[in-house]
């Protein structure tokens, strides 16, 4: 009987250690990248055999010391080398090095870049290079014939200098190690144009680098979870990866380190983004019983958010924000602030009769109607500052303006959104600008905008999207993954403003995806309808596309679509949906 009992004892502490490792576990995977090129060496002749860096490595150093590329210095100069590891990474660097007659350990300085020039700068106020949230420039020591792993940041560029005097330092191997979730890619398109599809794409691996432990905007910078630039990331997860555990958990994250009557971030339409989030995760993934568990924060929030609108329906928020572009703007930000606070009333509202609250619900409803009948006054308060069509920034405005039902699609299309085409866009708002010209039915034009704004920053070497980018920055830039020659713009050190002047701007931002989950939404068409994807509508719009194809991810598995234009322009479609979910057109 003593022996059954210490059986039984072990295995519940053999189950009770494997709970606790399974929930520490790292859902992150390593993969080693090899450098794909040297971009720039100092001191080249006391380099010999660079190209050996090249050679894919295995992570172990041995007694051969062959094929090692070897770095002398002197008291005069010391050589460093540049790699580029071909596309943004988030992760590390490994060094394996060699056996010089001398064994005592190497001093090298490391710099990370997410463009070439980042990497060859140095941290100034001037040029806004900075070590802030992940350190990207550091002094390490190398062991003999050992392995070191260093770093952990966003970066495509590695700098290694030597700064010993008079020292050899032998290189076997330089990777860098790339840690990401394993996650296959549920959601797919593909179009008879290529630069939609590599736009589709990089939207989906750019939102893919950021989810680490939490949903961050930003690997290099921000590696934070802000709730209001979350909200085109989860629209990309759901349309790219469906269900993903870091979606929850980033909102969860926010949620309790935030007690009402505080503001999410510090910031008020931050708060109502969670609002508005918590809709659309529901609307893609139908799980009830974690909307549940948001009902005592949701009630509370939607009541603080009553006391924020005046007699006249007009919104009085305070720490008034939509994006960093339009924060010159005051009326563009007041027409933001009612729209945004109008869609959060009707998710509200959807919600609270979802979870039983029918008073509530009822209460969304009047505000959301309280708030409409002031939209003459917004929109003329919008319209008579006279920069409505001309000024950056109010782009974003009117297109939170016709998705809150306040402004005319065709109108806002025609003398906002649509004037100059990608110009007056932004990264994070650019994803609502392309959603009022969808309800205009400006998608031809969207596409277009797709194409010459998210694809510029391809043509400039981009392997991920950016934080912020304006067109007029193309004049005379240089490539990021060259080194700036003389005469030309580095559009990294040269560009961006408020919290991402120069180096500070982060290459790899989550909220640039917009671009992703609009293909899927509206030239493949799929449209949620019921929570869970239980019923979708699939409505495609092709616009000069001769074909597009791909794939949309439910909880009861994907929806596969081809649609195809004749030469008369009828567009004919071949859908198959898994069991469980219903297809409209």
């Amino acid at each position: 009987m003593k022996n059954f009992f210490r059986l039984m004892l072990l295995c519940i502490v053999s189950l009770y250690a494997t709970a606790i490792f399974a929930q520490q576990r790292d859902p992150r995977v390593r993969e080693y990248i090899t450098p794909t090129r040297i971009v720039w060496m100092q001191d080249e002749n006391q380099i010999t055999h660079p190209e050996y860096l090249l050679r894919e490595g295995v992570g172990q150093a041995d007694l051969t010391n062959s094929h090692i590329c070897v770095m002398r210095s002197t008291k005069e100069s010391h050589p460093a080398i540049l790699l580029d590891f071909g596309r943004e990474l988030h992760g590390a660097l490994q060094i394996v090095t060699g056996m010089p007659g001398d064994h005592t350990p190497v001093k090298v300085r490391i710099r990370f870049g997410e463009s070439a020039s980042e990497a060859m700068c140095e941290i100034t106020p001037e040029n806004g290079a900075t070590n802030d949230h992940a350190v990207r420039d550091f002094e390490i020591t190398l062991p003999w014939l050992g392995l070191r792993e260093v770093g952990n940041s966003g970066f495509r560029f590695a700098r290694i200098d030597l700064l010993d005097d008079n020292t050899e330092l032998h290189l076997k191997e330089i990777r860098a190690i790339s840690y990401m979730r394993d996650i296959p890619y549920l959601g797919s398109f593909r179009s008879s144009d290529e630069r939609l599809n590599k736009i589709w794409q990089t939207g989906a691996y750019t939102v893919h680098l950021n989810m680490q432990e939490y949903l961050w905007d930003g690997i290099k910078r921000d590696r934070l979870v802000w709730m209001g630039d979350l909200h085109p990331e989860v629209m990309t997860v759901s349309h790219v990866f469906g269900y993903n555990e870091v979606v929850p958990r980033s909102l969860d994250l926010v949620k309790e380190t935030t007690a009402l009557p505080n503001w999410m971030n510090g910031i008020s339409s931050y708060s109502i983004w969670w609002i508005i989030i918590q809709r659309d995760w529901y609307y893609h993934h139908g799980d009830l019983e974690y909307l549940k568990k948001q009902k005592p924060y949701l009630m509370d929030l939607l009541k603080l958010l009553f006391t924020k609108v005046d007699e006249k329906g007009i919104e009085r928020l305070d720490s008034r924000f939509l994006d960093w572009p339009s924060n010159a703007h005051p009326e563009a930000i007041h027409a933001g602030l009612q729209s945004l606070m109008m869609i959060a009333m009707q998710s509200g509202s959807e919600l609270c009769n979802i979870l039983g609250e029918e008073e509530l619900a009822a209460e969304c409803e009047q505000m959301y109607e309280k708030m409409k009948a002031a939209a003459p006054t917004v929109c003329n308060t919008y319209f008579n500052s006279g920069k409505a069509t001309t000024a950056p920034g109010n782009k974003q405005g009117a297109s939170l303006l016709t998705l809150a039902g306040l402004m005319d699609a065709k109108e806002a299309n025609d003398k906002v959104i649509a004037v100059d085409g990608g110009h007056g866009f932004s990264t994070f708002y650019g994803y609502y600008m392309l959603q009022a010209m969808a309800k205009a039915g400006n998608y031809e034009g969207a596409m277009q905008i797709i194409r010459d704004y998210w694809g510029a920053m391809l043509d400039l070497g981009a392997t991920s999207f950016w934080e912020d980018f304006d067109l007029d920055w193309l004049d005379n830039a240089a490539r990021i993954d060259e080194l700036v020659p003389e005469g030309k713009v580095d559009i990294h050190r040269d560009k961006g403003a408020y919290c991402y002047v120069g180096y500070r701007h982060s290459f790899c931002h989550g909220w640039a995806s917009g671009p992703t989950a609009w293909l899927s939404e509206h030239v493949l068409g799929v449209e949620v309808l019921e929570p869970g994807c239980k019923k979708v509508r699939i409505t495609p719009h092709l616009g000069d596309l001769e074909w597009a194809e791909g794939t949309f991810p439910t909880p009861y598995g994907v929806i596969e679509i081809a649609h195809r234009k004749s030469a008369d322009g009828k567009i004919t479609s071949k859908i198959k949906a898994p069991k469980g979910v219903k297809v409209v057109k």
